[in-house]
């Protein structure tokens, strides 16, 4: 059963950032025609504004996957946002589409942190990372499923609105047999694992863990680049090399999401294996790729070819695979099992708005004419001291030894 759950979250990771990324890919269809959208700045504001109201939401969405269901919580945010997805392909105006973008960070708040809580629930030791390096992987599909929404724009017998439409129904669609499909793990059932007590009495343990305070910053330092280069590499792609929208978006996004895929792959073994003879595995898996990252900020932004960019941006992604698939094993070493999903969601909170900044930021620099090397080298300077913030996280070792006596 514990991997029949990954193979059933599978899709739905898929659609959860296949609906984000199509936007970021389509961005000369959906301006052209809606032109109020106007600048690059007010299209940062878009992409930020969809993150700013996703994360303030993340910990609401983990604290309910807590205390009452994570199968209830993931199956409702699938039918809400694959809603939202296509009603997008409905609007008209720019004040239509941040409406369209805040519901869709509304709902799709609630998914990740009851998804990867959940999964954690079913794989408690031996093969954790891998199960959520699996599930990261449906992510970085969706990420390179997206990336070819620029074709799908320039189509005229489809364009930007169908794209938006079909993936809504799709996932309006899977939401009925997932319900009936998808259960809460074993040691869930009957309400006694779930976690008790006030919000706020769970906020002051999770801010007086200082490992977590630190998982929270490496989490999102990293974030500042990678949503940059997740939102913005096509646009940056198409601008420096004149490249076709669709071409643009395809080596935007297939070169680091099938990089990822290999890295979570890697990572995943790697953790799983390295915490067989250390507690410190996860951690160190990690950190080697945040080590890979560094390099490849610095090349994207500075590199003169496109086949040079692409072998950053590929770089790029091996080492986010190594990273993205061991956040929730490392926090499920330094918080108890009942507080993942509200520890998760607080991760998101941090994390996506200082996202949604970078995003806003990064639009207002391109107005400004700001040059990518420098943008990129402050962004890679960020990531060297993300390196030193996750090997000073010290896992507790009773939260190692209460899972595997269960």
């Amino acid at each position: 059963m514990a991997w029949f759950v990954v193979i059933l979250l599978w899709p739905v990771g898929l659609l959860n950032y296949l609906d984000r990324q199509m936007m970021a890919t389509m961005k000369t269809s959906v301006m052209a025609d809606i032109p109020t959208i106007g600048t690059n700045e007010n299209w940062g504001f878009m992409l930020g504004q969809f993150k700013w109201v996703y994360a303030f939401l993340s910990p609401v969405g983990g604290y309910l996957a807590d205390r009452l269901s994570r199968r209830y919580t993931i199956c409702g945010s699938l039918f809400v946002w694959s809603a939202v997805t296509w009603w997008t392909g409905q609007v008209t105006t720019y004040s239509e589409l941040l409406v369209a973008r805040s519901l869709m960070g509304i709902s799709e708040a609630f998914y990740i942190p009851a998804a990867l809580a959940l999964i954690t629930d079913y794989h408690t030791g031996p093969t954790r990372s891998q199960a959520v390096g699996l599930h990261q992987m449906a992510i970085y599909c969706g990420v390179i499923a997206g990336g070819f929404g620029g074709y799908v724009a320039d189509s005229p017998m489809l364009g930007w609105r169908f794209a938006f439409v079909t993936a809504g129904l799709l996932g309006m669609g899977y939401a009925l047999p997932l319900l009936l499909l998808l259960h809460e793990a074993p040691q869930r059932s009957g309400s006694p694992a779930k976690a008790t007590g006030s919000p706020a009495i769970s906020l002051i343990e999770l801010l007086s863990n200082i490992s977590f305070l630190l998982l929270v910053l490496y989490f999102t330092l990293p974030a500042l680049a990678g949503w940059v280069v997740r939102d913005w590499m096509p646009a940056i792609l198409k601008d420096r090399f004149e490249l076709p929208q669709g071409k643009a978006g395809m080596v935007a996004t297939l070169s680091p999401q099938a990089a990822a895929i290999v890295g979570a792959l890697i990572g995943g073994w790697l953790a799983d294996r390295w915490m067989r003879h250390h507690i410190r595995g996860r951690i160190f898996t990690s950190a080697i790729g945040m080590s890979l990252i560094v390099p490849a900020i610095f090349g994207m932004g500075s590199a003169g070819t496109l086949a040079f960019t692409a072998c950053f941006l590929i770089l790029f992604g091996i080492g986010w695979g190594f990273f993205d698939g061991n956040n929730m094993p490392i926090l499920c070493q330094i918080v108890r099992p009942e507080l993942r999903a509200t520890g998760y969601g607080l991760m998101n909170l941090v994390s996506i708005s200082c996202g949604g900044l970078a995003d806003w930021g990064y639009g207002r620099l391109r107005d400004l004419e700001v040059p990518d090397p420098l943008i990129f080298g402050v962004f890679a300077s960020i990531g060297v001291l993300s390196i030193v913030l996750v090997l000073l996280i010290r896992p507790r070792p009773e939260l190692l030894k209460q899972e595997e006596g269960k």
